[in-house]
């Protein structure tokens, strides 16, 4: 199978992502995930128990790109099992409560895990959720750009109440993980059974190959 859809000149073929969205309990990325994938928002959200994931298409230079994103509870005694599912992922979203100092100050320590479990190349986004709650801001706008711009990241601040950047945020990873590829695919001859075999999988009329790979 062709690792992208140009090389094969096939119109069956799609990409698919995987995403992981992680940080501290109760920073809204249940609502972050559900405002993305169902434009849902639910007041009353209860944490998440280990591991759920939504799949939701987007379009890229003309080619469908299904962004299979993960929610990973934020407490620490799912930890231990949440670690596993970082594995082939090749985008992360890293959320704080711009309301809650303490959700930011652990942004280093969630950014140290995604490096212990996964490929430091992906493209991550530091996202401050919570933008509509302008009133109790305890981080600013200028110390998450900081912190992004020091760590490399994508930055930017999101609501899951009001709809406030969520699409944007999710789409600026998507695109970055298919501009990734694309570049090494064309750059890389090697790139390309890696890409196959460890990080992407690629769907051919409905037949999904898929094996998922993090190694450091």
């Amino acid at each position: 199978m062709s690792e992208n859809a140009e090389e094969s000149g096939g119109g069956g073929e799609e990409y698919l992502f995987k995403i992981v969205v992680i940080g501290d309990s109760a920073v809204g990325k249940s609502n972050l995930l559900s405002r993305f994938a169902r434009d849902e928002f639910d007041l009353h959200s209860k944490a998440t128990i280990g591991v759920e994931f939504q799949t939701q298409t987007v379009e890229i230079d003309g080619k469908e790109v299904k962004a299979q994103v993960w929610d990973t509870a934020g407490q620490e005694r799912f930890r231990a099992v949440t670690s596993a599912y970082y594995r082939g992922a090749v985008g992360a979203l890293i959320v704080y409560d711009i309301s809650r100092r303490t959700t930011f100050d652990s942004i280093k320590r969630w950014l140290g895990e995604l490096n212990t479990h996964c490929d430091t190349a992906m493209a991550t986004m530091l996202v401050g959720n919570k933008s509509d709650l302008e009133n109790i801001r305890d981080v600013s706008v200028e110390e998450g750009k900081s912190l992004a711009e020091e760590e490399g990241l994508f930055f930017i601040e999101t609501s899951a109440l009001d709809s406030t950047n969520v699409t944007t945020a999710f789409e600026i990873v998507i695109r970055a993980i298919y501009d990734n590829m694309k570049k090494k695919v064309l750059n890389s001859d090697s790139y390309k059974s890696e890409v196959d075999s460890n990080r992407v999988s690629l769907i051919k009329d409905g037949n999904t190959k898929q094996s998922y790979c993090c190694s450091r």
